[in-house]
């Protein structure tokens, strides 16, 4: 949405290559044409836009999230997140790449199948993984454009409302609903275009109802009673049963000159590989408390610079005993007061520190996790803990660590075997007394690279309690961000439902105003 001819013709899709404003003068005739359209490539581009490109997932995802969050650090100026500086662009990535692509492309599918009979049951995933791209919308930004986003060319939308994201979340629960309701008994034809399940209906339906569980959790703060029913009828529905259910796309022929890769490991890799290390905090707490995946999510190499299609490209070493994490908010500047190597524990030379595991997460041909059957093991150990269903809170938290554990053989690796996962919880018992803490901080962990989750159960939860970086310069007064800020177009191009939304943030359009389910 950067110009205003985007918001007057939004050519949707791949199908559509004319604009009702400016007549037959723009047709191409050469163009794919909707009639003749196979709409079930552009279900696979959905997909695809669903676990995303290294462009939102480096500036978004890791340039910010995961250095605000303290999964890695940074000494680089431009990781902006490692020291909760400003950045418009950076904020603006993952807006920029969906509005014109992802939401586009599932908009224009679900227009062209909401009526046929034949794709009764794809428009159904199609309305799942609507709500899995406005969901990271909403909870990157808070107020967006949804009932209207990618509705210019079909219902003259050219300039949308920004949605409440309470109305948002309402409405994504009911799709998810109807949509899970509506593929009972039914079965779908199109098989290897759908990446994820390749058509399996019952696994669909187990998606659904398990995003369910994740956007119920969300209310716990603003909504609790509301919480309770939605989790409930996730539960009810049917959610995942084992990691084989769990909503992931495989890459197996990814390559790095295109948007096939895993686009964090792309990023750890190949794109930027020298620009980060694993986080101080983050090492520390799998050191402190023995956890086996250490040495599955990190490793210490020589020469981080070398990039993966380099033949001196190396795995390094993940023995559990030489990972070091860095510490957030310093840089390069020698002579200043955060130059790193005045850290009083810096190692002597920046390579010493770790870097993501490349047996794992630093594998461009590693799986994108979607929703897992681990994260919904957690949440429904909290659910359990708060009375809204039934069961023990232990008994879920002690199968998410286990599920969060065996996810590694998902891989293609030997993962981690029963005896290291029962000494981790003998050694680390669930305490009913924390039981917030000790979930969300799995919950963490498990949603590693998958850092879109994380802030957003972070901010909801409070867990893990993170130390606060207070760098020269910060945008936020030394607080970590808690949402990104609209692009600065929007201003001009959208103006008048720009200034709507920015006045029901409690401090405007910052980075440290809150979204309605995110409460102190």
């Amino acid at each position: 949405m950067k110009t205003k001819i985007l918001y007057l013709c939004a050519v949707i899709g791949l199908g559509l290559s004319s604009c009702s404003k400016f007549g037959d003068v723009n047709v191409d005739p050469e163009a794919i044409g909707k009639d003749n359209m196979d709409y079930k490539l552009l279900f696979t581009n959905v997909q695809q836009y669903g676990y995303g490109t290294e462009y939102e997932a480096w500036r978004n995802g890791l340039i910010y999230i995961s250095t605000m969050l303290q999964h890695t650090a940074s000494v680089e100026s431009y990781w902006s997140g490692d020291k909760y500086t400003y950045n418009a662009g950076y904020n603006a990535a993952f807006w920029d790449r969906m509005y014109p692509n992802g939401v586009r492309d599932v908009v224009d599918l679900m227009e062209n199948w909401k009526d046929n009979e034949t794709f009764y049951p794809e428009y159904q995933m199609a309305r799942i993984m609507r709500v899995l791209i406005f969901h990271r919308m909403t909870d990157l930004y808070g107020d967006v454009p949804y009932s209207e986003a990618g509705q210019a060319y079909y219902k003259e939308k050219g300039y949308p409302v920004y949605d409440t994201q309470e109305s948002i979340y309402l409405d994504m629960l009911k799709e998810l609903k109807e949509a899970a309701t509506n593929l009972n008994g039914k079965t779908s034809t199109i098989g290897q275009s759908d990446i994820i399940y390749k058509g399996d209906v019952v696994k669909w339906q187990k998606f659904a109802y398990s995003m369910m569980l994740r956007l119920g959790m969300r209310l716990s703060k603003v909504n609790p009673e509301l919480a309770k029913t939605w989790i409930n009828t996730a539960v009810s529905g049917g959610l995942f049963t084992s990691n084989d259910e769990s909503a992931l796309v495989q890459h197996p022929a990814a390559v790095t000159a295109n948007n096939s890769a895993e686009p964090f490991a792309k990023i750890y890799a190949h794109e930027d590989p020298n620009a980060y290390r694993m986080g101080e905090s983050f090492i520390n707490l799998l050191k402190n408390t023995n956890d086996p995946r250490l040495s599955f999510l990190a490793t210490v190499v020589a020469d981080p610079s070398i990039k993966i299609d380099d033949s001196r490209w190396s795995r390094g070493d993940t023995a559990a005993s030489k990972q070091l994490g860095m510490p957030n908010g310093y840089d390069q500047i020698d002579g200043g007061s955060t130059f790193i190597e005045d850290y009083p524990l810096y190692p002597g030379a920046m390579n010493k520190y770790s870097v993501v595991n490349r047996y794992t997460y630093a594998r461009i041909d590693a799986p994108s996790f979607l929703v897992t059957y681990a994260e919904n093991q957690f949440l429904l150990a909290e659910a359990a803990h708060r009375g809204w269903i039934s069961g023990s809170a232990k008994s879920y938290y002690e199968a998410g660590v286990k599920a969060a554990m065996k996810q590694f053989a998902q891989f293609g690796i030997a993962g981690i075997n029963d005896g290291a996962i029962e000494r981790y919880l003998m050694q680390n018992p669930f305490n009913e007394s924390k039981a917030l803490e000790q979930i969300n901080t799995q919950y963490y962990i498990n949603t590693f690279s998958d850092e879109y989750e994380s802030f957003a159960n972070w901010r909801r939860s409070g867990y893990p309690v993170l130390k606060q970086v207070n760098y020269i310069g910060n945008a936020t007064n030394g607080t970590i961000p808690r949402r990104f800020t609209y692009p600065t177009e929007e201003g001009t191009v959208n103006a008048a439902n720009y200034l709507q939304a920015v006045g029901r943030l409690d401090k405007g359009d910052q980075m440290t105003s809150r979204v309605w389910w995110d409460k102190p």
